[in-house]
């Protein structure tokens, strides 16, 4: 029995958006709380990054279909 994966980044896409999720939340929490340790701009940049990434992934597979 073979099984197949149609997105074979689906996971790694989820657990990307994990971690930055997670790194943002703390972020948010420190901007609020403690503004001398928040790291806002490395928040924006993992973002930018996430967004460009699942992009990417996501054309590469509707290409091959």
């Amino acid at each position: 029995m073979k099984t197949t994966i149609k997105n074979q980044y689906a996971s790694a896409n989820n657990a990307l958006i994990f971690f930055v999720s997670i790194l943002v939340g703390y972020n948010i929490y420190q901007e609020i709380f403690h503004p001398e340790k928040a790291d806002l701009i490395l928040c924006i940049v993992m973002i930018i990054f996430t967004a460009a990434t699942i992009q990417e992934n996501g054309k590469k597979e509707e290409a091959k279909e």
